[in-house]
């Protein structure tokens, strides 16, 4: 099976609204809604399990009425910080699961997934046993020496950008995030499953992805995402 992980955990106080930012509405539909419909369309995948900040699981429980999301078959509680809340996310999936199923993980900001993106990782993750979507690095990179200047660059060539959706093995995932948190390795900050999983030593394989599936992080990424709606309803 093919389980999505979807996390709608955050506040986003970056986006200025006074509600967190996956429930923010564009053209009368919640942000959260846009990226679970991209699931639900999806032939791969089996079920949808979503992470939701505390208060607002009924509206996301009221989804599978109102946009026919009928894979939606679990609310987890979102935890204090990003990592904590797919951590909560996975271990509600113990003994709902096979330990070879695929668990995909994936913002619920991000609500432009495509299905040759969802295609190819899991074709990856059946392969490989993990696939992560990513895509060429275009910008150069260079190195800071003394806060003014900089005598070394990084090749772009040796870069890529890695973005959800991501896929896992449940087994893989579960004891990895078991011994993440019990090390206190890879869940601080920033860190996500991604990075948790290198830093543990787990070689990661990429997948295909998409310009397209942009973060909604701030209001100039909401008025790109209600753009590309409008041009899409042209079509």
């Amino acid at each position: 099976m093919n389980i999505a992980v979807v996390i709608a955990g955050g506040v986003g106080s970056r986006m200025g609204h006074n509600i967190p930012k996956q429930f923010i509405e564009i053209k009368g539909k919640h942000i959260l809604a846009y990226t679970l419909e991209a699931f639900q369309k999806s032939n791969l995948i089996d079920s949808i399990e979503v992470v939701c900040i505390e208060g607002w699981e009924s509206d996301v429980w009221s989804y599978k009425e109102k946009y026919g999301i009928t894979k939606l078959k679990w609310i987890t509680k979102g935890g204090n910080t990003g990592q904590e809340s797919i951590r909560n996310g996975v271990y509600n999936l113990k003994d709902k699961v096979d330990p070879n199923d695929n668990v995909i993980i994936h913002d619920g900001i991000r609500p432009l997934v495509e299905d040759y993106v969802l295609d190819d990782l899991i074709e990856k993750c059946d392969k490989y046993g993990n696939a992560v979507t990513s895509m060429p690095y275009n910008e150069q990179i260079f190195l800071i020496d003394d806060e003014i200047s900089t005598i070394k660059y990084i090749p772009r060539e040796t870069l890529r950008r890695v973005a959800t959706p991501q896929a896992y093995k449940f087994n893989l995932l579960y004891n990895k995030y078991q011994e993440a948190f019990e090390k206190e390795i890879g869940i601080y900050g920033s860190s996500y499953t991604n990075t948790m999983m290198v830093e543990l030593g787990v070689r990661l394989y990429f997948a295909i992805g998409s310009d397209r599936n942009i973060k909604l992080t701030t209001p100039g990424d909401l008025a790109i995402f209600e753009a590309m709606l409008e041009k899409g309803d042209k079509k």
